[in-house]
């Protein structure tokens, strides 16, 4: 394979100015400028780099990834790693970098024209690269070489041009990349503004990238010096290259990625470079591997993270001392439970319990990751009610960031967070709780807590839930739950949060514990999956059911009903603490002279659950 580049070589000059601020001005649209009129000896640049830019970027990814290419009418050449040529370099762009790598630019005022010369031999590709600069008569000879040469293909960077003889080699291309101006239409309507064909066509907009009918783009920013137009020669090189080799779009967008976080100036990166960095999993997809994980079809997840209050009023009622070793011995029942990791994804632990140890000497963070379960952790601190109120919200955000950087670095995964809310009446029998506000409140507190839950690595489980111990009717709660998840899931845009690695851990649909009329499972399935349906994201990771203090009989039929309801367009999956917990904890009553018993009782409603999935 070969190919022959048509576009100017720069020479990019990198100046890197001091920091002072007297020589930049302000114009009244906040915009900053350099004002030039200074005395060069008392303004310093620290260093002066110097490297080739335009068509010679091309022509040195190209043959790093292992592809001929030569530049029309240029002796410039790639040799031993090096770009070697022999002739002076005209034009000249400086780069000016300053402050917080604050880039600006200085480019003639007249770039020359490209040359072409129609080369003797036919080449594979005609690749027109972004620096070049077409007049008529360029086009024309552009078109000639190719009505002979005919399995000659042509791609061509467009630099968003409205005319005529620019727009007659875009109709030409096998491969389009298109640099759209900052605008508010989505790539698909540009697309049709322009009347390009999405088949062959790659947008390149604010450093994003997008083809075809990807659900995602791949972000290409850079936090150095590397200019934007470095990054988008890089970038469309690299792609186009993939391509030649044979690579699936994803996997040349990735390349690409790659090529442009890792290069240097006058220095991009060999193939060999480029698989190893590609074949390394980005954080957000890490997230959502790790989410999709989490919901794994035929298994749920633990909810063992109890708080030590939560934990005290259970072993109250069978009279266990509530001391730091009973609550260790218990931890390590449920967790060493044998095949235990044929029935669940992922284990939620309480701080305490993510610091204790296992029997065989293993933290029970590690010994989960020994069988492959993945360890999460509850993060929230608690409920605290609203002042001059009796509604709550939940505590926690303060100090989350560097909680949830210490619990990755324990090896924790995921986490959740819990927010509550209860359904009460006025005297005259109107929903008087939650209110809007305080709905509103507790979404925005989810949402900001999701959000540094992914940015920490960790895949966060939003739980907003209706309390089951109350008086209202099934009807109610659909309500209620309806209007909860609609807020949550607009503010969880608000935040920017990556929905595919974000998991929903929602009550079901019922009637209040204290309402005089049970809400039968076939109701619960019904309404559950109606609300769900109606009301969560297709996009979202998944939906896990927590128990809310349902027998483990009643949650287990209630989820039974639920599943019969679907299909759902995201995996659904159990979440239950007390439904999975309390026959082993009532069979162990701090006696661990019988742990088989214990365990066999825990996974009966392990298996029970599991098997209506």
């Amino acid at each position: 394979m070969n190919i022959l580049v048509v576009g100017n070589v720069l020479k990019d000059v990198y100046l890197n100015l001091d920091n002072r601020t007297e020589n930049f001005e302000v114009d009244k649209n906040n915009t900053k400028w350099l004002n030039l009129s200074f005395n060069a000896s008392e303004h310093n640049f620290f260093n002066r780099n110097s490297s080739l830019g335009g068509s010679a970027v091309s022509l040195e990814v190209f043959e790093k990834m292992g592809i001929s290419a030569t530049i029309s009418d240029s002796d410039l050449k790639f040799k031993d790693g090096d770009l070697i040529y022999s002739f002076p370099i005209d034009p000249h762009r400086y780069i000016l970098i300053s402050g917080e790598n604050e880039v600006s630019y200085l480019v003639p005022s007249k770039y020359r024209f490209s040359d072409f010369t129609p080369p003797a031999d036919s080449y594979d590709y005609l690749y027109i690269d972004r620096s070049a600069k077409l007049n008529l008569n360029t086009i024309k000879k552009i078109h000639a070489y190719l009505d002979i040469s005919k399995k000659t293909k042509l791609i061509y960077y467009a630099k968003n041009f409205h005319n005529s003889n620019l727009d007659s080699l875009v109709s030409r291309a096998s491969l389009v990349f298109y640099e759209k101006p900052k605008t508010k239409i989505s790539d698909e309507e540009y697309l049709k503004l322009r009347k390009l064909d999405p088949e062959k066509t790659i947008i390149i907009s604010d450093n994003l990238l997008s083809y075809k009918n990807l659900s995602e783009r791949i972000s290409l920013e850079r936090i150095d010096v590397l200019t934007h137009l470095s990054i988008y020669s890089i970038t469309s090189a690299t792609i186009l290259a993939g391509f030649i080799l044979g690579y699936s779009v994803e996997h040349s967008l990735k390349l690409a990625r790659a090529n442009v976080e890792n290069s240097k100036i006058s220095s991009a990166l060999y193939l060999k470079e480029l698989e190893k960095l590609a074949s390394v999993k980005s954080p957000k997809e890490n997230l959502e591997l790790i989410a999709n994980s989490l919901v794994l079809p035929k298994k749920g997840i633990l909810a063992a993270d109890e708080s030590g209050g939560s934990i005290k009023k259970k072993f109250a009622k069978l009279g266990i001392p509530d001391t730091f070793e009973n609550r260790r011995d218990y931890r390590n029942l449920l967790l060493t439970t044998s095949n235990l990791e044929n029935y669940v994804n992922g284990v939620i632990l309480f701080d305490e319990t993510a610091r204790q140890f296992a029997d065989n000497g293993q933290t029970f963070v590690d010994y989960l990751i020994g069988r492959r379960i993945i360890p999460g952790i509850k993060v929230d601190e608690g409920l605290e009610t609203f002042k001059g109120s009796t509604e709550t919200y939940t505590k926690g955000l303060l100090n989350l960031p560097e909680r949830l950087k210490e619990y990755y670095e324990m090896g924790l995964r995921f986490a959740k967070w819990r927010s509550a809310f209860e359904i009460t009446h006025s005297e005259s029998g109107e929903i008087l709780t939650p209110s809007t506000s305080a709905i509103e409140k507790n979404c925005q507190i989810l949402s900001e807590y999701a959000k540094e839950c992914q940015i920490a690595g960790l895949v966060p489980i939003v739980e907003p839930e209706v309390v089951y111990d109350g008086n209202y009717t099934i009807e109610e709660c659909e309500k209620i739950t309806a209007k909860i998840l609609d807020t949550l899931f607009l503010e969880l845009a608000r935040f920017n949060v990556n929905l595919r690695a974000c998991i929903l851990k929602v009550n079901m649909i019922t009637a209040g514990k204290q309402y005089k009329i049970a809400s039968t499972p076939e109701e619960v399935g019904e309404k559950t999956a109606k609300v769900l349906k109606e009301h969560v994201p297709e996009n979202l990771a998944g939906v896990v059911f927590l128990s809310g203090g349902q027998t483990p009989e009643q949650a287990t039929k209630n989820l039974a009903e639920i599943t019969k309801n679907g299909p759902f367009p995201w995996p659904v999956t159990f979440s239950f603490a007390r439904a999975l917990q309390d026959p082993a904890l009532y069979t162990w009553k701090g006696d661990n002279a019988d742990i088989d018993a214990s365990h066999t009782a825990f996974l009966e409603r392990l298996i029970a659950n599991t098997k209506v999935l």
